[in-house]
């Protein structure tokens, strides 16, 4: 299985890459006491993250970052093969079952690229942890035999359902889907696996009579007390069960980061609490937004994080340090000098193209689509004064070995259009003199409120960007939603 079982495990950690891979290398045998997972579901649709503006309102801008299909194709080919030649012969046998029974479809695909996750899941999971597989009603009955192969039926928990409401359509053909399942399973149930039970508050105490076995008559009897009196109990907490009333987090909520398939902290914080202690490591191999993360720092638990998107990556660095703005994170995967930079651009331009917008301070607008972004990859909002507002710098990224004097006319004929002052070439590539010529010639963009001009087009390259080079315009907020620190959501928490 390729793994490392003596590699050293580091906690408080943002891996960018393949969990597989970081799965294999990086994670240790038996290391892990609680596994939260959410893996993207083979729905067939593009997933939108709208990122909101420094005014607080959502951006036009949309961006086909997180496409949740996994299709059938020379990956899951590999994968199949490895694990249907492999040790684990009962996964193997049901996985066989079901590709056959579904033929070489998407579906088959998801299946076959979990499979092999998740018998490294189960490989790095202490004998006293559990595993919790969030998924849809769409795909829980193959993940539960899935999960049944890999884990043992025996070691099954629960399947809780998580129950919340939201808007509906009025003109439905269907029930109104209104809930998500978790599969629970302990790595080993006959051993001292970690649960405690979780109770709510109730908000109306409810009394009742105090009951017990009288051994004479071998009947249930009301207790009395000394005087004769009967005995009554107040109970003020209710134990919590499988069913799991949870809030949905709606668009308007502030907890909300712009994350389409983001889940209520107070979910992830009932599991975390549920079957881990403090100090216990919590990993989640498909991080998305960081929930399982920020849920697990809270509660004094060590956590790892995977993503394979690096746009996922920044957004949950950013999230993490709004809310614990002292908290130390290592991040590990993502380029850190130029000749990773140049290895990044080589595999994925796209992955580059959004950690390069990263570092620079940029908010992605653009996707996958060929002419999708109209020349504009990313932006900065920037407050130009009261009598304008905010306006954006417009910024162009360029991951090539080489780059002409045309990406300036280009991005040039962009601010024309979008009426923007001004924009950045974010470049790879060293700038030729004839590029240096064409930038200074655009002028510049002058500000009475802010009393200075700045280059309406502007040069910079990945090496003096990280090198702390950044884009000279008027001070502006964020452009992403940020998350309110602990202390602020406690302080809301006890007004409410």
């Amino acid at each position: 299985m390729n793994t490392n079982p003596s590699a050293t495990l580091r906690t408080g950690v943002l891996y960018y890459g393949d969990n597989l891979d970081i799965l294999r290398h990086h994670i240790p045998d038996e290391s892990i006491d609680l596994i939260y997972l959410d893996p993207p579901f083979n729905s067939n649709r593009s997933y939108n993250v709208l990122f909101r503006e420094s005014s607080g309102a959502a951006s036009d801008a949309q961006l086909e970052a997180f496409e949740d299909t996994w299709q059938w194709g020379p990956s899951a080919e590999r994968a199949y093969d490895e694990v249907v030649t492999g040790p684990h012969q009962k996964v193997a046998r049901m996985l066989k079952a079901m590709v056959e029974g579904l033929t070489r479809n998407d579906v088959a695909a998801y299946l076959t690229m979990l499979g092999i996750r998740l018998i490294h899941l189960h490989r790095v999971l202490k004998p006293t942890g559990s595993i919790y597989l969030h998924c849809d009603p769409a795909a829980g009955h193959y993940l539960k035999v899935l999960m049944d192969a890999v884990f043992d039926p025996r070691n099954f928990r629960n399947e809780i359902v998580w129950k919340y409401q939201k808007y509906q359509k009025h003109d439905m053909t269907y029930f109104a889907r209104n809930s998500d399942r978790l599969l629970w399973y302990a790595k080993d149930a006959s051993s001292h696996y970690t649960f405690k039970p979780q109770f709510l508050d109730l908000d109306h105490p409810k009394r009742y009579l105090k009951r017990a076995w009288d051994k004479q008559t071998r009947r249930i009897v009301n207790v009395k007390d000394d005087k004769g009196h009967v005995v009554y109990i107040t109970v003020d907490k209710q134990k919590v069960d499988d069913v799991w009333n949870i809030t949905y987090l709606m668009p308007a909520a502030r907890e909300r980061l712009g994350y389409p398939t983001q889940k209520p902290l107070a979910l992830l914080e009932r599991i975390i609490s549920a079957s881990s202690n403090p100090g216990d490591i919590v990993l989640d191999p498909f991080c998305g937004c960081g929930t399982a993360v920020h849920a697990a720092h809270k509660l004094g638990r060590r956590w790892i994080g995977i993503d394979v998107t690096y746009l996922a990556i920044g957004l949950i660095r950013r999230r993490m340090r709004d809310a614990f703005p002292d908290i130390e994170i290592e991040e590990i995967g993502a380029p850190v000098d130029l000749a990773g930079a140049h290895a990044l651009a080589a595999h994925d331009k796209y992955q580059f193209q959004w950690w390069a917008l990263d570092r620079l301070g940029a908010q992605p607008v653009s996707g996958k689509k060929k002419g999708a972004d109209r020349g504009i990859d990313g932006v900065i909002p920037f407050f130009a004064g009261p009598a304008e507002d905010y306006k954006r710098a417009i910024v162009s990224v360029k991951g090539g070995e080489h780059v002409t004097v045309a990406a300036v006319r280009d991005l040039k004929g962009v601010l024309e259009r979008e009426k923007e002052p001004v924009g950045i070439l974010l470049a790879l590539a060293s700038p030729t003199k004839e590029m240096v010529t064409e930038a200074a010639a655009s002028g510049f963009y002058e500000s009475d409120f802010w009393n200075r001009k700045f280059p309406r087009v502007q040069i910079i390259t990945v090496e003096e960007m990280l090198a702390g080079k950044r884009a000279d315009i008027p001070w502006g907020k964020a452009p992403f939603a940020k998350a309110p620190t602990e202390k602020e959501r406690a302080q809301q928490e006890t007004l409410l």
